[in-house]
């Protein structure tokens, strides 16, 4: 039996993050009660007694100078909630989902955001119970929180909105009711607890950074498999090369590869006719290494995301006479998130890059020198053989340029210019999305092109696979389980999206995994 993972707002992980999306159970922390309950009650003190407090005993936003009466608080939340779930475009899929209800209940369960444990403890049975709030995914400008998106997953809370349940859509109370949990009734500030911090940004982020570092491996992998096929040299990845320009994830990239490539006898030795490779095989150390860089930077901004209080307002408590101070500050702000997945979507579109033109050297005879025919075929002008797949690479690698525009340079204004200035995180994120989807596809195909350069080198060379490099033969070996070698024209579609889920589900990797010991090479 699985042990469920404590949730106690500390310690909370990116493996953490991924494993529950994925269905892990979870458990409140009995240690995070007493804080929580400690700053419910300073709420409920401040109500009493009449305090001004944002979001508490004023409105929202621009509303911010009206004055909400005591036994209007709760109402003040609903209507938060209701009038929030603003939100549109394509819902947000059930990983992500719940990547949010768990990175919520974290936050909360830190004791900085007036909230009862009761209502921390919903959303935390209701990831065990696998109701999934449905959360339309645009709606974000990225500060004051992830507002629109939020609202969307209070309103399940309530009663209100809708869930998936069992692959099942239902309104939010009867999903609550067939999962046997009750909704609650907010009280004062909970409605803005709730909605008011990076929790998209952060759980999307957390899944996306995950995503990443296998991408980039992979990476690694086909660019080995394509120095093969195109009968290149491991010269440039040399450990002298590396360590005279020490930077870290340059010489771990360099030193993976060198274990990938270990006994290749497929690789040119010197040749003083053919002293050095192209930039996009005899590089690859240096630009995979700062694409590393990027993910490493997102990783460590994210993982601080996930244990921090982005409430607003925070209530901090003196230990020693038990007084409430309530700050109005910006921790909801999501800058931190935004520059960092921008930069990782611009390094891993121009991964996107380099593979893309590794794959167009596959293919281009006049190009790789002749040691491959022009498209992979032995019946070129009757057959077309790999030239189109090329034309797919291309065509998302272009498409990744676009979306790689830094989201966080933008700002609008909202709430009557009230907040002035936003991160537009969420935006980032979701490109961010596509362009590791688009990548993903890159890659798959360079995988399948140098694969079929690989036979070639086997029928013109007199090699074998078992010839290859310890690391690329598993890979071969991996792809060669769902595409054979094309001898004629087929649809190609297929076979891209049968490798392009070989590196999205990890298998890849666990293929290198079982022969090369990732954490002697590896640098996250």
């Amino acid at each position: 039996m699985i042990t469920p993972l404590l949730v106690s707002g500390e310690g909370l992980s990116i493996d953490d993050v991924v494993s529950v999306s994925g269905g892990m159970k979870v458990e409140l922390d009995p240690d995070a009660l007493p804080r929580m309950q400690r700053s419910r009650d300073a709420v409920e003190r401040l109500v009493a007694e009449g305090r001004v407090a944002y979001g508490i005993t004023t409105g929202f936003g621009r509303f911010k100078d009206r004055l909400i009466s005591p036994e209007q608080v709760a109402q003040l939340q609903l209507n938060l909630i209701r009038s929030h779930a603003a939100g549109t475009g394509d819902e947000l899929d059930e990983q992500t989902v719940r990547a949010m209800l768990l990175i919520r209940a974290n936050t909360l369960a830190m004791g900085y955001s007036g909230i009862r444990p009761v209502v921390v403890q919903l959303l935390l049975d209701m990831l065990n119970a696998g109701v999934h709030p449905c959360i339309p995914g645009r709606g974000s400008l990225g500060a004051s929180g992830d507002l629109a998106p939020l609202a969307h997953l209070a309103l399940v809370l309530i009663g209100e909105g809708e869930a998936l349940l069992d692959g099942e859509r239902l309104g939010g109370m009867e999903a609550l009711c067939r999962a046997d949990l009750k909704p609650v009734v907010l009280g004062a500030k909970e409605g803005l607890a709730l909605t008011n911090g990076t929790t998209l940004m952060a759980g999307l982020g957390a899944l996306l950074v995950k995503q990443a570092t296998n991408l980039a491996r992979t990476a690694d992998a086909a660019a080995a498999l394509t120095l093969e096929a195109l009968y290149g040299t491991d010269r440039a990845y040399d450990a002298r090369v590396h360590a005279v320009r020490p930077h870290p994830r340059q010489i771990a990239c360099a030193a993976f590869l060198r274990s990938l490539l270990s006994t290749s006898q497929f690789l040119r030795t010197d040749d003083p006719n053919n002293v050095q490779d192209p930039y996009t095989l005899r590089c690859v150390p240096q630009v995979h290494g700062a694409v590393r860089d990027a993910i490493d930077y997102a990783r460590w901004v994210v993982s601080i995301e996930l244990n921090a209080a982005n409430d607003n307002p925070l209530v901090f408590l003196d230990e020693e006479t038990g007084e409430a101070d309530i700050i109005s500050a910006g921790n909801f702000h999501g800058e931190p998130i935004a520059v960092a997945m921008d930069s990782m979507k611009l390094s891993v579109t121009d991964m996107g890059n380099m593979s893309e033109r590794r794959t167009a050297r596959l293919v281009d005879a006049d190009c790789n020198g002749g040691v491959l025919p022009m498209f992979l075929t032995t019946q070129g002008g009757l057959e077309s053989g790999l030239m189109i797949v090329q034309y797919t690479a291309a065509a998302l690698a272009s498409e990744n340029k676009v979306l790689s525009h830094p989201a966080s340079t933008d700002t609008i204004p909202s709430s009557a210019n009230t907040e002035d200035h936003v991160s537009m995180g969420a935006t980032a994120v979701h490109h961010t999305e596509l362009v590791l989807n688009h990548t993903e596809t890159i890659v798959a195909i360079e995988l399948l092109t140098a694969a079929q350069g690989i036979d070639f080198r086997c029928r013109t060379m007199g090699l074998n696979p078992s010839d290859m490099g310890e690391g690329t033969r598993a890979v071969y070996e991996l792809v060669r389980k769902s595409v054979p070698f094309l001898e004629h024209d087929v649809p190609l579609a297929p076979y891209i999206e049968m490798v392009r889920s070989l590196v999205y589900s990890g298998e890849v990797v666990a293929s290198i995994n079982s022969v090369v010991d990732l954490s002697r090479v590896t640098l996250d």
